[in-house]
């Protein structure tokens, strides 16, 4: 309940008759002199806390969930936003895994050759990419594989999450990669835990039943504010990677990764030297 303002304290304090406040005085015992009470004192008003920003999702006392807003922008700038925000996904037996993304790409739409949405095209398969901001596409590649995109402001626009730094959970995210890995026994570093978009996706157990699921929303997979960076991030603009045949569209600068990161998939030297340029 919120507490009155000033003003209406005021004016209850005005009124000839006053109730006593329980907390502040007790009735005094029995034969003990009555001292005359003294007259209130008005504390100085506290200060108000901002109210919580529709920007987060989460309740008070968890770490702030990013919402609807965080989504809500061209495809570009939101593949550059992921980086450095948390992935988290939550199991049926409530574990909690948690990466920090540190590589995306960039997918524009119908104009962009490489995008499962060029030319304008719409099927069941990527109807993801045709919903709100915020919505999973998950498709299978090579019949076994899962890669999971966010879509953006745009119809056909998506953000593919192609690599993230494991924070929490990685003995689970360990045992979820070896399910998959036949004819190795060879136990996994960290750094391969989530160093690819189908890597991850068996890191965090993302099969399909995800696509078309709002990641503002849902209970099983979100996006948490990353931590504060002591310095703003090194972001490295490199062509994407596995683009075939897309034209002039295989060499955009469309990947997105944080530079000297051990944690992103494919490194491009000659565009980090760009960057550092």
């Amino acid at each position: 309940m919120p507490a009155p303002s000033g003003a209406q304290l005021s004016r209850k304090l005005g009124q000839k008759k006053q109730r006593p406040l329980r907390a502040e005085h007790q009735s005094p015992p029995d034969g003990a002199h009555t001292a005359f009470p003294k007259e209130p004192r008005l504390e100085p008003p506290k200060t108000l806390v901002p109210q919580r920003s529709i920007y987060f999702s989460s309740p008070k006392g968890h770490p702030a969930h990013l919402g609807s807003d965080f989504f809500d922008q061209p495809a570009v700038p939101l593949a550059r936003a992921f980086l450095g925000q948390v992935l988290v996904r939550r199991l049926e037996d409530g574990t909690e895994l948690r990466g920090r993304i540190v590589e995306t790409e960039a997918y524009l739409g119908p104009e962009d050759e490489a995008a499962h949405s060029r030319g304008g095209r719409q099927t069941p398969r990527n109807r993801g990419m045709f919903m709100k901001p915020g919505t999973l596409y998950v498709y299978l590649i090579y019949g076994m594989y899962f890669c999971m995109n966010v879509s953006s402001q745009g119809d056909g626009a998506c953000v593919l999450l192609r690599a993230l730094e494991p924070l929490g959970g990685m003995e689970t995210m360990r045992q979820l990669r070896s399910v998959r890995r036949k004819g190795s026994t060879r136990a996994l570093k960290d750094r391969e835990l989530c160093s690819g978009p189908s890597k991850l996706c068996q890191a965090l157990a993302i099969d399909k039943s995800f696509d078309q699921r709002d990641l503002a929303k849902d209970k099983a997979v979100w996006l948490e504010q990353g931590p504060p960076e002591p310095r703003e991030l090194a972001v490295v603009a490199a062509a994407r990677v596995g683009i075939g045949h897309a034209g002039e569209w295989v060499q955009k600068p469309l990947r997105f990764y944080i530079q000297g990161s051990p944690w992103v998939s494919v490194v491009d030297r000659v565009a980090e030297q760009g960057t550092q340029a």
